[in-house]
């Protein structure tokens, strides 16, 4: 019997019209380009909005008290005195002098919060002692709590102190770990270091000490980058404490300064209540410079901070 072969026959693919492949691919651009047409344009929206009232700022920190109650309000001064209402700030109120009392209230008090908290962070995250993780619940537990919950207790202990008039409750709180937020995101930058590098260096002989200050916060860059820029904008911004704890006009901070320009009148230093807004806008827009140059300088270290903590564990 003639043995029969039989050939698998190749099955056929089935054909797609060209035609709708193009269709389908032209309609799948379409929307694509729609959709990321109107995320734009909602961001541009967006951006718009948020970046109107700094605008409205710098343009009304260029007009006179008369065309800045305009109705309706002008987009652009028609006669611009930028510069006038700028020199006439520093003539009103001792602008400068509290200048330099913001600057030197920040420095002290962001230098004590980055190193403090580093210090503590270091200890939770590197040392093992009983009651390490309820002492660090403890410490965020502490975020819940608002400022104005503490203000009775700490003016009072100030107060016994003989620390009211004076710099001392602004600065020396922070140089006792920093406040929870960096306590926090320290800890979780250093436990994503590996602890090779703390036990080669102490091998070699170095303490603690010395590797946290060689070592670990080298590394740390990041971090301490957006501390110190969390840090700085808080400090220079603080109205609060200043107000509660400072009692002489020449120990005022900008934000205290800025409250007490809305009433002086111009070309000395007596309080009336003639308004002066358009100086308080060229006060603001100085006073806002310092933290939108600091945040666009650092902002590469500060989003690299603040993305690196929140993946790590």
């Amino acid at each position: 019997m003639a043995e029969q072969t039989i050939q698998a026959q190749p099955l056929e693919r089935p054909v797609r019209h060209r035609s709708f492949r193009r269709r389908r691919s032209g309609a799948y651009w379409a929307g694509k380009i729609s959709g990321q047409t109107l995320l734009y344009t909602v961001l541009i929206i967006g951006a718009a909005a948020s970046m109107l009232p700094f605008f409205w700022t710098v343009v009304s920190s260029g007009k006179t008290i008369n065309e800045l109650y305009r109705y309706p309000p002008t987009m652009w001064p028609e006669s611009p005195q930028f510069i006038e209402n700028y020199v006439e700030v520093w003539n009103v109120v001792p602008f400068g002098r509290w200048l330099l009392n913001t600057v030197w209230v920040t420095f002290w008090a962001l230098l004590g919060g980055v190193l403090s908290s580093a210090v503590v962070a270091y200890g939770f995250s590197r040392f093992r002692f009983p009651g390490r993780e309820a002492f660090f619940f403890v410490t965020l537990a502490t975020m819940m709590l608002p400022v104005e919950v503490t203000l009775i207790p700490t003016y009072l202990l100030f107060n016994k102190l003989g620390w009211l008039d004076t710099y001392l409750p602004l600065i020396i709180p922070a140089w006792f770990g920093g406040g929870a937020f960096n306590i926090f995101l320290m800890r979780q930058f250093i436990m994503g270091i590996p602890m090779d590098l703390d036990e080669a260096a102490k091998i070699d002989g170095a303490s603690s000490l010395r590797v946290l200050w060689q070592i670990i916060l080298p590394l740390c860059k990041p971090a301490l980058a957006t501390l110190a820029t969390l840090g700085f904008i808080t400090n220079w911004n603080n109205f609060l404490g200043p107000l509660i704890f400072l009692k002489t006009e020449s120990k005022y901070t900008v934000a205290v300064g800025l409250r007490y320009l809305q009433s002086a009148v111009a070309g000395g230093s007596a309080v009336v209540s003639r308004p002066q807004d358009h100086l308080l806008m060229g006060a603001a827009l100085m006073v806002a410079l310092p933290c939108l140059i600091l945040f666009f300088v650092g902002q590469k270290y500060f989003v690299q901070g603040i993305v690196t903590t929140g993946i790590k564990g």
